[in-house]
């Protein structure tokens, strides 16, 4: 894929190393336009669950780093728009955004689980035109979507080196390589 797709997979290239935010990412592309892109660090959980961060939840819900921008704000992606007014959809049963209080009550309801839902502490952004320069340095590689909205409740320890297997040839190589290259 060349060009970069509102639910394409955004995966970083081996070489960022001593990023601490994009090292070994894998980003869903949440929207992409002629203004700029957003996205979500898909394989960064954070050390907090939703109970941390909201009041009036014992949630265990994780949350994971979504990016860089706006960390003092939470965002979702789920794929419950019937039950989430105000959602928008990103691709193939994703959606992003809606009424929080009402998500809020619908896990406190049980109504709602962690392979429906995924929260974040900020965001991936790009201005117009950054994201398509990080692509032809070879920052990133773009992959379709091939879990649709299930996603959402895909493991995230091993996501970026899955990822790196299926590209084959030199990507495989670094699928074993160690996160920080002084511990060879």
């Amino acid at each position: 894929m060349n060009k970069p797709e509102k639910g394409n997979l955004l995966i970083a290239e081996p070489s960022i190393i001593g990023d601490m935010s994009f090292n070994r990412a894998v980003i869903l592309l949440a929207d992409h336009n002629a203004l700029g892109s957003v996205g979500f660090i898909l394989n960064k959980p954070l050390d907090y669950n939703l109970k941390d961060l909201i009041e009036g939840t014992d949630s265990n819900f994780p949350v994971y780093n979504g990016g860089p921008v706006e960390q003092d704000n939470l965002y979702f992606i789920h794929k419950s728009p019937e039950l989430i007014p105000n959602s928008v959809e990103i691709s193939h049963g994703i959606f992003w955004g809606g009424d929080f209080k009402i998500v809020l009550n619908l896990i406190n309801l049980g109504e709602i689980s962690t392979d429906d839902i995924r929260f974040f502490l900020g965001y991936s952004g790009w201005d117009e035109q950054q994201l398509d320069n990080e692509l032809k340095s070879n920052a990133w590689l773009i992959s379709e979507n091939i879990y649709h909205k299930e996603i959402i409740s895909k493991s995230c320890n091993s996501f970026w080196k899955e990822k790196m297997l299926e590209l084959g040839g030199d990507y495989s190589i670094w699928s074993n390589a160690p996160e920080n290259p002084s511990y060879n």
